[in-house]
């Protein structure tokens, strides 16, 4: 089963915090070219049980991160004020 979830979404999940995840069908950054969304389809406590069990299922193209509290990528604030209007605030 497979849920599909933001890197945000991902890291501040309490189901996932502190594991291994391994996400498939990602989009990524432009800029920094890590994941910052995609189908998350197995997690473990064990970097080396997940990937076991990646490569026994076949799948060979996940990314796999750690999820920690800090989101390394955000989506950009939208605001109809411009930035800096924004940054004297």
């Amino acid at each position: 089963m497979t849920t599909r979830m933001s890197w945000p979404e991902l890291c501040r999940s309490e189901r996932y915090k502190g594991l291994w995840v391994a996400i498939d069908n990602c989009r990524y950054d432009q800029t920094t070219r890590q994941p910052i969304e995609g189908d998350v389809v197995d997690s473990d406590e064990e970097l080396s049980e997940l990937c076991a069990r990646m490569r026994e299922a076949g799948r060979s193209s996940c990314t796999i991160v750690f999820c920690e509290t800090a989101v390394y990528v955000s989506e950009p604030v939208s605001s109809s004020r411009p930035a800096l209007d924004r940054a004297a605030s």
